[in-house]
């Protein structure tokens, strides 16, 4: 997966609880993760899990935007 910060939750399916479709959510690094596919997100419990990758993709954010994201 590409660096980034952050990554839209594109298929939520067996995750309803956790994950919201179309939400944005910040991708923390772990490269041990990505070797399993996997990916660390601060999900709706505003914990960081892992989760299969290809429920995500990799977005780009504007500096504001992710500063704006930083205060919430």
């Amino acid at each position: 997966m590409a660096e980034t910060n952050y990554v839209v939750c594109v298929d939520n399916a067996g995750y309803a609880a956790s994950l919201e479709a179309r939400k944005i959510y910040l991708r923390l690094p772990d490269e041990r993760a990505e070797v399993d596919d996997l990916i660390r997100i601060v999900d709706e419990s505003g914990e960081d899990y892992l989760y299969p990758s290809h429920l995500f993709v990799p977005i780009s954010v504007p500096e504001a935007a992710e500063r704006a994201f930083s205060i919430a």
